[in-house]
């Protein structure tokens, strides 16, 4: 238990209050509709719908207010460079706002299912009302009409008995724009499915941007106001003498005919701090997708990854950060984001490019019909952005653990601590570091062998063979590869990567590895790194958990994910 609070405690109690609010605003509201006099007689119209209408519609104000926060790219790393002097753990809470975002969007299209089967009803029992089906007392309060000769104001929105619900909901500024919020939001949800998102990112990318029409109607959604409360009258409307007797209403002073109106608009004041602080952030992304960006070196990898080393000028970076990158010659909206291999230390950023999907594949293919040095396509470069890797420093002992293309934030921290040490730089804390690399080809370990061989050198000529220990995983191998590799097993390198640690063939028992990490380093902090697969984050995140021990003195582990 006490491990789990090391590891999620904060996140956990960020989430409970988030739900506390929430609930609170449920009850609160539902509360005040279902036993506010001022609603008492729209209530004879509508009965319990009324308050389940109400109350889901003030959670949706909160979540709306919410949802495009931890999109803010630029914001998130605002703060988190404001954050730096804080603990590693509140720095971490940023690296989960795309989980965060889903958090609130699953609330969102909950509490809005609600409301529109709770309105849909309303609609209904205000046609029912209208026609006499639910008592006189309803009847009357559904007959008054805006007249300021007689001093009436209406209750009921619906003013014939030739309006449908159906054409309620299409002819008036309430039934419309919900009918266009809802199905804006039943677009992005089922885009937003991760088979959707990985197979056609596209249709992910651009049913996302209904997001606009759906802020846009949810502005004007309340404009309607078709739940209206009683107004105090002078002298003021006894409803408990007069709701039985309609009849009296305005001949006798305890029973003045009462007097309605729609509630001010709110749900603007909720999303427009929001929605500026987002349109900051598109112009930002804009300035920045004008700044020219040049080639300084194209090349094709194994495995069909592409290297590009981009000049931008003014443009600083930090080790495991990441950029969006557009190309207007594949798409004018569509932004992609990579992990820059690069260190900060040189004087350009490089992406590594695996071809997956229809984006990728046309860039590449565009690139490797480039004549000799010819320039590549035009590119938008928007960022750099923060992740969980920028921490790797801040712990004294790091494992890095890598899945496939995953592998590139380490390589810029690996590139980094290269010039570290080249530099002797004094600030550099960390004393150790275990890198894992899980691929399952071998021609992808090619581009990224290069790089561990000068650290190996390095560390050599350094007396620090501890200071790295690497172990590369085959997990796609065959019998053929492990007969190849038994044959050669006697060689100083390794036959597939060239360097002196020989390549594992499977999966690594993390149970191990994580036991030898505890023993190498039994009163250290253990920063873990993950840039991979949900499964295996799912694993190491345990693992931390397992591994961690309660006694302050002792290793703990901290498990650290990069989300785009």
């Amino acid at each position: 238990m006490v491990n789990w609070i090391i590891n999620h405690g904060l996140s956990a109690f960020i989430v409970a209050v988030w739900m506390a609010i929430n609930i609170f605003l449920f009850v609160h509201f539902y509360l005040f509709y279902d036993q506010g006099p001022q609603f008492e007689y729209t209530r004879e119209l509508l009965g319990s719908a009324l308050p389940w209408a109400r109350a889901p519609a003030a959670v949706l104000n909160f979540n709306c207010m919410l949802i495009l926060l931890p999109v803010c790219r630029n914001l998130l790393s605002l703060i988190r460079g404001s954050f730096m002097c804080c603990g590693r753990t509140v720095r971490k809470q940023l690296d989960k706002n795309l989980t965060f975002h889903k958090l609130v969007a699953y609330m969102i299209a909950l509490m809005t299912a609600v409301h529109t089967v709770a309105h849909l009803l309303n609609v209904e029992w205000y046609s029912n009302s209208l026609d006499g089906r639910y008592g006189p007392l309803a009847g009357n309060l559904s007959i008054l009409d805006d007249s300021p000769e007689l001093n009436t104001t209406y209750l009921n929105p619906i003013r014939s008995t030739s309006t449908t619900p159906t054409v309620f909901v299409f002819t008036t500024i309430a039934g419309l724009t919900g009918v266009v919020i809802t199905l804006a939001l039943i677009l992005i949800i089922t885009s937003s499915m991760e088979v959707i998102r990985r197979s056609y990112f596209e249709v992910f990318w651009y049913t996302h941007h209904l997001f606009i029409i759906f802020f846009a109607g949810l502005v004007f959604h309340g404009a309607g106001r078709i739940v209206r409360s009683q107004q105090e009258t002078d002298p003021p409307h006894n409803n408990e003498l007069c709701e039985d007797q309609p009849g009296i209403w305005g001949k006798i002073p305890e029973c003045p005919i009462p007097q309605f109106a729609g509630g001010f608009p709110q749900t603007w004041m909720w999303v427009i701090g929001p929605m500026i602080i987002y349109l900051c952030e598109r112009l930002l992304r804009f300035i920045r997708y004008m700044q020219p960006v040049s080639y300084r070196k194209i090349v094709i990898r194994p495995s069909k990854v592409l290297e590009l080393q981009l000049v931008k000028s003014g443009f600083k970076m930090e080790v495991g950060q990441y950029v969006f990158l557009n190309c207007p010659a594949i798409s004018q909206l569509e932004w992609h984001p990579f992990t820059m291999t690069s260190a900060p230390e040189e004087d350009f950023f490089s992406v590594h490019i695996r071809s997956v999907g229809d984006w990728t594949e046309k860039l590449i293919s565009m690139v490797e019909k480039l004549p000799e040095g010819g320039q590549g396509p035009k590119m938008g470069v928007d960022g750099p952005f923060g992740t969980a890797s920028e921490d790797v420093f801040d712990y004294e002992v790091s494992m890095l653990v890598g899945a496939g293309i995953g592998v590139t934030p380490f390589a810029s921290i690996l590139k980094s601590i290269w010039y570290k040490f080249k530099d002797s730089n004094p600030k550099l804390r960390t004393k150790r570091i275990y890198f894992y690399w899980l691929c399952r080809e071998t021609h992808a370990f090619e581009w990224f062998a290069d790089l561990l061989q000068v650290h190996e050198k390095e560390m050599e000529e350094r007396g620090m063979r501890d200071f790295l220990t690497y172990k590369l995983y085959l997990t796609g191998w065959d019998q053929s590869h492990a007969d190849h590799a038994m044959v050669h097993f006697d060689k100083d390198t390794d036959i597939i990567t060239g360097l002196k640690q020989k390549t594992h063939y499977g999966r690594p028992n993390w149970d191990r590895e994580f036991e030898q990490v505890r023993q190498d380093n039994p009163s250290s902090v253990v920063g873990t790194f993950l840039c991979g697969p949900q499964a295996l984050a799912e694993v190491l995140e345990k693992k931390c958990a397992k591994y961690s021990d309660v006694d302050p003195r002792r290793t703990k582990f901290y498990f650290n994910k990069e989300n785009f």
